[in-house]
C-alpha cells in the first residue's frame, strides 16, 4: 500500500487554530501543542487547553513514534483520489509524547499494540495533506 501521485486528495480546511501544524506537516514535522500552564500535550490544535483551560499553548516537535490503539481498514474509498489505495489503514495512534490523534498507518497488516512512526519521507509529505505513519 503507497501513497499514490494525487493533486486532488482532499484538503484540510486551514484556519488561526492549524495553521502551524499544518505547515509544520508541509516541512515534514509534526508539530503539537503543549500547554505552558498545566505542560499538558494536545491534539487537536485548538485554541486553550482542555485540561486547564489556559490559552498559553506553545507548539512542540513531536518525536513521531507511538503505538496502534485502535484502527479500521477501510475498503471502499470516501473519495476517488483513494480508489488505488484501498484498503486504507486508519488508526488511533497513542503518542510518545501522551496525546492521541487519528492517522493514516502504510500498511495492511496493522493490529492494536503496534509500534508506529511518522512516515516523514518526502515523497508522502508533498502527497498527502496530513500526517501518516508507517510501521517501526
Amino acid at each position: 500500500m503507497s501513497i499514490t501521485e494525487h493533486e486532488s486528495y482532499p484538503q484540510p480546511v486551514e484556519d488561526t487554530d492549524n495553521t502551524e501544524y499544518l505547515e509544520g506537516w508541509r516541512h515534514g514535522s509534526l508539530l503539537l501543542q503543549q500547554c505552558d500552564s498545566c505542560k499538558e500535550v494536545i491534539f487537536y490544535p485548538r485554541p486553550m487547553c482542555p485540561h486547564c483551560w489556559s490559552d498559553s499553548l506553545i507548539w512542540i516537535n513531536a518525536s513521531g513514534r507511538g503505538t496502534v490503539v485502535s484502527y479500521s481498514l477501510i475498503h471502499r474509498p470516501n473519495h476517488p483520489s483513494f480508489a488505488d489505495e484501498v484498503p486504507v489503514a486508519l488508526a488511533e495512534i497513542r503518542l510518545e509524547e501522551g496525546t492521541s490523534m487519528l492517522a493514516r498507518v502504510l500498511t495492511e497488516h496493522i493490529h492494536t499494540g503496534m509500534s508506529v512512526e511518522l512516515a516523514d519521507d518526502p515523497e508522502s509529505v508533498r502527497k498527502y495533506p496530513l500526517p501518516i505513519f508507517r510501521p517501526s
